[in-house]
């Protein structure tokens, strides 16, 4: 019985042993497999020549149109997204160094060109900031006064009061009015900012795609523009058919100067609805103090008033995909006659306060024949002309 059981031990290694040689020489022939296997090498890349199939895409070295288009990026001046400078009587605002754009090294809010901003700044720095730095010397000074009077050398019996009533309702009220502190101004600026617009306000449509803004005027003939950032001398084209930024006088910071700029009237408060037609984006500029979602499917509305005519720089400020860092924004505002004459400059452009002058007089005619008629109505048809007669008059009214 010994020698069984001594045996069957013996038997089940060299079992083992077997299966693990096998499975190492199976091991061993899979490469020499697998180059046999292998089709022919291919060949040493090498770059494609310019113009060739597979080329990398065109780098626009220098400035302007006829560099662009030498380079295979030629200027569209055809359409939306033809350039501004195409406009005949129109050259664009040169915008001023620090103002409305960041700056180097800045650390605080930009200065602001808006009676809301005006407001915001005043809250960050009269309200918000002496508070900040009132509460964080105030925890400073109880740490280091805790550290030194209640330490174990100087404090070696450790006080066992666990009640006080005066300290326990002071650290609850305290906090209770700072926050009203701040949120009566802060609810107050909410509701300034989210006030609708006047009835007689310019409307001004903004749609963002990817990844480029349209700017659409529905009270000054429905026209629209598309505004894309400007190319960067020595990089690789991201825009095509985009002309550099630094190629024209007025142009302002790279990654921030567009080919078509938002252009509204300064001085006046304006109503703009904005949307998306792809993913959500955000329209933000920090100098005017506006920020709001574009949303697909949905139109949000806030107001704008630009305090000053100038240019006022902003970005996207919602991640909406691979070139979300190339979708600037930039406003420029005009005395009310330029941009009257901007406006002019477009293809069935109307100044929106005529327009809406002569549609008022285009119905007023055409509510008279009615009023007309319905006075040769017989009496005794007198009930049944009534609905007629207030159908025609309402649009006059």
């Amino acid at each position: 019985m010994k020698s069984g059981h001594q045996v069957r031990p013996t038997s089940l290694k060299i079992s083992h042993l077997g299966k693990a040689l096998g499975l190492s020489l199976a091991l061993a022939m899979l490469p020499s497999a697998a180059l046999a296997a292998a089709p022919t090498p291919l060949p040493a890349y090498s770059t494609p020549a310019a113009g060739a199939p597979g080329a990398q895409a065109p780098v626009a070295a220098d400035k302007g149109a006829a560099s662009a288009e030498v380079a295979g990026n030629p200027v569209n001046n055809e359409g939306p997204t033809k350039d501004a400078a195409a406009l005949p009587g129109y050259t664009p605002m040169k915008p001023t160094p620090g103002i409305g754009m960041p700056v180097d090294g800045g650390i605080g809010l930009q200065k602001q060109f808006s009676p809301f901003g005006e407001y915001g700044h005043w809250i960050h720095d009269v309200v918000l900031m002496p508070l900040v730095a009132a509460m964080t010397i105030l925890v400073l000074v109880l740490l280091v006064w805790v550290a030194i009077r209640f330490n174990r050398r100087a404090n070696p019996i450790a006080s066992r009061t666990s009640h006080n009533t005066l300290l326990e309702v002071a650290w609850t009220l305290i906090p209770v009015l700072i926050l009203v502190c701040i949120a009566v101004p802060s609810i107050d600026l909410i509701a300034k900012q989210y006030k609708p617009a006047p009835k007689t306000a310019l409307t001004v449509k903004i749609t963002g795609n990817q990844w480029f803004w349209t700017y659409s005027y529905p009270d000054n003939g429905e026209f629209e523009v598309n505004s894309y950032m400007l190319n960067l001398p020595g990089q690789p084209i991201i825009n095509a058919g985009i002309r550099e930024v630094g190629s024209k006088p007025w142009d302002g910071p790279s990654h921030m100067e567009v080919d078509n700029r938002m252009v509204v009237p300064a001085g006046e408060p304006i109503r703009l609805q904005i949307t998306a037609a792809d993913v959500i984006h955000s329209f933000a500029v920090p100098s005017l103090w506006f920020k709001l979602d574009a949303v697909p499917g949905r139109i949000n509305e806030k107001v704008l008033f630009v305090e000053k005519p100038g240019v006022y720089y902003g970005q996207c400020s919602e991640l909406c995909g691979v070139k979300h860092g190339y979708m600037p924004i930039a406003i420029e505002a005009l005395p009310r006659a330029q941009y009257n004459a901007w406006v002019l400059a477009h293809a069935g452009g109307v100044i929106d306060g005529q327009k809406k002058l002569a549609d008022t007089t285009t119905q007023a005619p055409a509510a008279a024949p009615a009023a007309d008629a319905s006075e040769a109505v017989p009496a005794d048809n007198a009930s049944e002309a009534v609905p007629s007669v207030e159908t025609t008059a309402s649009p006059a009214a």
